[in-house]
């Protein structure tokens, strides 16, 4: 016995409802085996619906675009604050700079252990708090760390920051064309059901094999 199964992917859908309306558009108005404001209803969903789906690829292609050169310029980021932490903790040791100026960085508790950088938010994090240190350690009178210095640090971070909150723009703006796509599935999904239901019922009478080519005629999906 075969069964009915509605579509489950957007591709489907679109497939689906392309189907319907291509064999509806092909048939005299005679023998249509739905409704004409199903079929005008079933045209207005499709194009709303490939409008929808659309805006979601091309959203999601940018932000994942994007996210290659992002990718570069984190990785940039974590080397440069963390090199500038493992000099700045080389210079405590050679008695350059004063441990207990260390908390000026946040460094005090850091037992002289670069602070994971393996996420954005913790970049962001300890990129403000070593430049903003480095900042105050010298308005203190205290000698700028070189190689790197931390104006080259601040130009790097700058970069990633402003990356890391575009990023976020191109991530909302998917994730709410996602929300619009998932919110009309149930309309698109509702107008299949409503065809389908109407062609199954006007070949009823039909032999159960030829009942299946036609109603598959109609984008109708079995398993």
């Amino acid at each position: 016995m075969s069964y009915r199964r509605l579509p489950n992917t957007d591709n489907a859908r679109i497939r689906a409802l392309k189907s319907a309306i291509r064999k509806a558009t092909d048939t005299d108005f005679p023998e249509l085996l739905f409704s004409i404001s199903i079929l005008d209803e079933a045209k207005s969903v499709l194009a709303e619906f490939e409008r929808l789906t659309a805006r979601y690829l091309q959203y999601y292609n940018i932000q994942v675009n994007a996210s290659h050169s992002f990718a570069g310029i984190t990785h940039n980021a974590g080397i440069y604050i963390s090199h500038f932490i493992q000099v700045l903790f080389m210079c405590v040791i050679r008695s350059e700079i004063k441990e207990e100026q260390l908390y000026l960085y946040g460094l005090e508790d850091a037992h002289m252990v670069v602070p994971d950088l393996t996420s954005n938010e913790q970049l962001l994090e300890w990129g403000e708090k070593i430049i903003d240190g480095e900042h105050q350690r010298i308005s203190y009178n205290g000698v700028p760390i070189y190689n790197p210095s931390i104006a080259k640090v601040n130009v790097i971070f700058n970069l990633f920051k402003e990356g890391y909150q575009t990023q976020k723009l191109h991530q909302k703006a998917t994730a709410c064309t996602l929300q619009e796509v998932a919110a009309y599935r149930e309309r698109v999904d509702k107008i299949i059901l409503e065809i389908w239901e109407e062609v199954e019922r006007h070949n009823t009478g039909l032999p159960p094999e030829k009942q299946l080519a036609r109603n598959r005629e109609y984008g109708i999906i079995y398993y």
